[in-house]
């Protein structure tokens, strides 16, 4: 079982920002920044490129549908997308709003937030869908 399977089995509550049969994309617990947001596919495979094609392309076509709506939704320069896989042996990706390369640390102290900034920057993601 992967650190995602509750939240996919919906055991284990989270901001959820999209879903679909295959894939899901909901906010980080422990954000770099506000908006940060994971994207996944359901189905568990550790090494997102062991992904068969049609899967990889329907997980980056998610992706790109949440970028754009952090983009439009969370003050940032750019949406940084990162593939990590070191933590959690579930693939997903990182999309975090940027103003800088140097936000992009994922060594550096993350954020708390409360449940209703949580549920705020997940109302404003959504609405921009």
């Amino acid at each position: 079982m992967s650190f995602f399977t509750p939240i996919i089995s919906g055991i284990e509550p989270c901001h959820k920002i999209l879903e679909t049969d295959s894939y899901l994309s909901f906010l980080e617990k422990k954000p770099i920044k506000a908006g940060h947001c994971l994207v996944l596919p359901k189905l568990e495979t550790d090494f997102i490129f062991d992904l068969e094609e049609a899967e990889l392309s329907g997980l980056m076509n998610m992706a790109r549908q949440v970028a754009r709506a952090i983009r439009d939704s969370i003050p940032c320069k750019k949406v940084a997308m990162a593939v990590l896989g070191l933590e959690v042996r579930h693939a997903h990706i990182h999309l975090v709003p940027v103003d800088s390369a140097a936000e992009l640390n994922f060594t550096a102290a993350r954020l708390i937030f409360s449940e209703a900034e949580f549920e705020d920057t997940a109302r404003r993601i959504r609405a921009a869908l």
